[in-house]
């Protein structure tokens, strides 16, 4: 048998095995390390067995941080005006002096994909910028790849419900739980092989690119005629990465992209997204943006239109770019059919772009840069990064070469 065909498990012997695979393959987790990991109360079953197999890996210590939607809603419903102006920054300076320290950072996604959609749009920005602000240090740390960091993803029933309405509430979580041992390679007969190798496809496409150099891609699709240049002296990247700690980690799994930096001064034209953005407990579709110079203009949501205001308005950086990543259209997320409404996957979907914080990984030598070298370099900076998805099978994307000529690099969604 194939160590990439499909094979049938229970779904304990899935989910054992996604836990394993996210500490030995998505976070490389080394012998004596310590692993902080933040999850949801409905995560619980998958924390319990990544916290498990951590602990037979070698880890030292594994500390979870839970957190619980009804607590989250109770706070918007009950607390003062004035306290979302506030964060637990001694929380995020604990995050921040373990990763200091060599601990690694293991996220499990799967939140409610609109648990703060009916909350005041004012609030909810000013919590997430509170947040942010607080977090900063901590996650420069992961932005510059200083440490071997993961995120992978539970179903739980809020978000199952979600992208599944139709169905009685097992029904739902069922079919998540499969979409996602399916979109993680946990269903394959050796799920660490097949990653190897999924892993090296990746880097021979960064390296590609890297080759070939583009100053701009050219972007035209159903609402999108959009020209982006890239940072000095970018690099592509995809798949794995080896942290500045020396440990080789994925920090996404699932991951079916390769990305690189923007220049933050370089966007121009108008982009569409193609696929409906959740952030922080808010849906945002019908996105659609102008930019002059490499900044936004001119912003307009179908739904959401508040929400996005206020994340542009964060902060001069979130008006700007910070990622560009290509998705083939045929990527097995989207040959799924599914729109998760979960960045994580979604992302992976589509080509894409982000708004806000460039990795500095992302520029050659750019993790022994300062923030003013970044700067520039192109590089941008910001409070957030925001991913949305702008691919589909009718997008082209050419590469401008410095010379000025135009090569074919994506047609009709795939790679030309």
């Amino acid at each position: 048998m194939s160590e990439t065909a499909s094979v049938s498990r229970n779904f304990s012997q899935n989910l054992d095995l996604l836990a394993e695979v996210a500490v030995k393959v998505g976070l490389g987790l080394q012998p004596g390390q310590e692993l902080v990991m933040t999850a949801s109360l409905d995560s619980l079953a998958l924390a319990r067995r990544i916290t498990e197999h951590a602990y037979r890996a070698g880890a030292s210590l594994v500390t979870t941080l839970y957190t619980d939607d009804q607590a989250t809603l109770a706070r918007y419903r009950f607390a003062s005006s004035e306290s979302f102006d506030h964060a637990a920054k001694w929380l995020y300076d604990g995050m921040g002096e373990a990763f200091k320290s060599g601990s690694a950072r293991l996220a499990i996604s799967g939140t409610d994909p609109a648990l703060l959609a009916n909350e005041d749009p004012d609030k909810v920005s000013r919590a997430n910028r509170a947040a942010s602000k607080a977090y900063r240090p901590a996650l420069e740390l992961i932005t510059r790849h200083a440490i071997n960091w993961t995120i992978v993803a539970s179903a739980t029933p809020a978000w199952a419900a979600a992208m599944f309405p139709s169905d009685d509430p097992e029904t739902a979580l069922a079919k998540l739980w499969q979409a996602i041992f399916s979109t993680t390679r946990i269903d394959m007969a050796d799920p660490v092989a097949a990653w190897k190798a999924h892993d090296a496809g990746l880097q021979k496409r960064a390296a590609m690119l890297n080759e070939k150099r583009y100053s701009w891609l050219h972007y035209k699709g159903p609402g999108t005629d959009f020209r982006l240049g890239m940072a000095d002296d970018h690099l592509w990247l995809g798949g794995g990465t080896t942290a500045g700690n020396g440990i080789y980690c994925i920090p996404n799994m699932p991951t079916e992209e390769v990305f690189s930096a923007p220049h933050k001064d370089r966007a121009e034209g108008v982009i569409t997204a193609s696929k409906p953005l959740s952030h922080q407990g808010t849906m945002i579709e019908g996105i659609q943006v102008r930019f002059e110079a490499g900044r936004i203009v001119e912003a307009r949501a179908s739904r959401g239109q508040e929400v996005l205001q206020k994340l542009i308005d964060t902060d001069e950086g979130a008006r700007r770019l910070g990622e560009v990543a290509l998705v083939p259209h045929s990527s097995p997320i989207s040959a799924s059919g599914l729109t998760f409404l979960n960045t994580l996957f979604d992302e992976n979907a589509a080509s894409h772009i982000a708004l806000g914080q460039a990795y500095s990984s992302c520029v050659r030598e750019g993790d022994k840069m300062t923030p003013e070298e970044l700067a520039a370099h192109g590089a941008n900076d910001s409070l957030i990064h925001v991913d949305w998805m702008i691919g589909s099978a009718e997008l082209d994307i050419d590469g401008i070469t410095a010379t000025g000529a135009a090569e074919p690099l994506m047609r009709k969604g795939e790679w030309a």
